[in-house]
């Protein structure tokens, strides 16, 4: 079988890809190849999906009618459509949602004005966020026996308040070429949301760079050291940026837990980086000597709008680039800077988002002699 089967599939507008996945997959190289024509005319290379199940984390709408609270997701106009289960998403997720409608739906004060949920999974353990447009504070009691029944962790969040039952924090491990990596992870920061194409995407950038000559290593959005604990495996020192309070409190974590003593996590936006190679002064550099670095390789993971001018500018000191994207539109542009100075010795394809448009591109550049 080669294709999702879900019974909202012609109506809810989350996956739009019916066909079968062979075809998905064709579709999708020769998007790239159009799209990334003027800069890479090499192999691609296609890391596949599972075909369902394959989601770490969801956000569902709860829609109110006469038969009680239900999950909804949008259709292409954002109305609302009702579903009763989603292929796509993490077993754990699948088990506990009809549960968790269940528990809501009989207590009136926890579906009062509930209007979104979002599941975040771990190998072993899953939370689930509630979206109020009320007072939580006045249903603390009823979320809380809603934590002891359920026996999972339990967020509650309204206009400027959250509450915590459980932990919001949660253990990760992925398998990184035959070695466990150990991670705690957020809801409140960026999760690759499919475990098996992340672990597959970490250890593709770990092969290409194994086969060069490797110092010192720069990530820029580094999140919560996903790539970074990995990869410090294989250079001298690193130095990891990333702007989100929490997510760069838990890759410093990340990094204790995994004895990578090499590493040195900052808070600074990539841009506030530059103004520091450049020579100004930030109190969070105070015990980094920057000058001390001898780079030989950077990492960007930046988000959908890609890297702004001035990283880009930057990027084309180093010898090896490896650029991380979610956008190829915003790739192409990027590479369009790039290009003068470097070019793509290998490209490959991560399906994230299976039965999507939505593709995971990793390019891995090299300085032209």
């Amino acid at each position: 079988m080669n294709k999702i089967l879900c019974a909202s599939f012609n109506e809810c507008a989350s996956c739009v890809l019916d066909g079968d996945y062979r075809a998905q997959k064709e579709l999708k190289i020769e998007r790239t190849r159009q799209i990334l024509k003027p800069f890479y005319d090499g192999e691609i290379e296609f890391f596949a999906s599972a075909l369902s199940g394959f989601r770490s984390r969801a956000e569902f709408r709860l829609w109110h009618n006469e038969n009680g609270l239900n999950y909804a997701m949008n259709k292409a106009d954002k109305r609302p459509v009702i579903i009763q289960n989603c292929a796509i998403v993490d077993e754990k997720i699948a088990d506990l949602m009809p549960k968790l409608l269940a528990r809501l739906n009989e207590n009136f004060k926890l579906k009062e004005r509930v209007f979104g949920v979002e599941f975040v999974t771990s190998c072993d353990e899953i939370c689930v966020i509630l979206l109020y447009h009320k007072d939580i504070l006045s249903i603390e009691d009823e979320l809380s026996e809603l934590f002891r029944a359920l026996k999972i962790s339990v967020v509650a969040r309204s206009r400027g308040k959250k509450l915590v039952f459980g932990s919001e924090i949660l253990n990760e491990s992925l398998k990184i070429a035959g070695e466990i990596f150990k991670y705690k992870i957020s809801f409140d920061g960026f999760i690759q949301p499919n475990r098996a194409i992340n672990e597959k995407m970490i250890t593709y950038v770990c092969e290409k760079i194994k086969k060069q000559k490797r110092r010192d290593f720069l990530e820029l959005y580094c999140g919560h050291g996903n790539f970074t604990l990995p990869l410090a495996r294989h250079f001298n020192a690193v130095l990891a940026s990333e702007i989100n309070k929490t997510s760069i409190a838990l890759s410093k974590q990340n990094a204790i837990l995994n004895g990578a003593e090499n590493i040195k996590f900052i808070r600074m936006g990539a841009d506030e980086l530059i103004s520091a190679f450049k020579g100004r002064e930030y109190k969070r550099l105070k015990d980094i000597r920057l000058k001390d670095y001898d780079f030989s390789h950077i990492l960007v993971d930046p988000p959908r709008a890609g890297c702004s001018q001035d990283v880009l500018m930057m990027m084309k000191d180093y010898e090896n680039i490896i650029y991380v994207s979610c956008s190829q539109e915003s790739l192409a542009r990027d590479l369009g800077l790039l290009e003068p100075t470097h070019r793509i010795e290998n490209l490959a394809l991560f399906d994230q988002f299976a039965h999507t448009n939505h593709i995971e591109t990793i390019a891995v550049l090299s300085k032209q002699k």
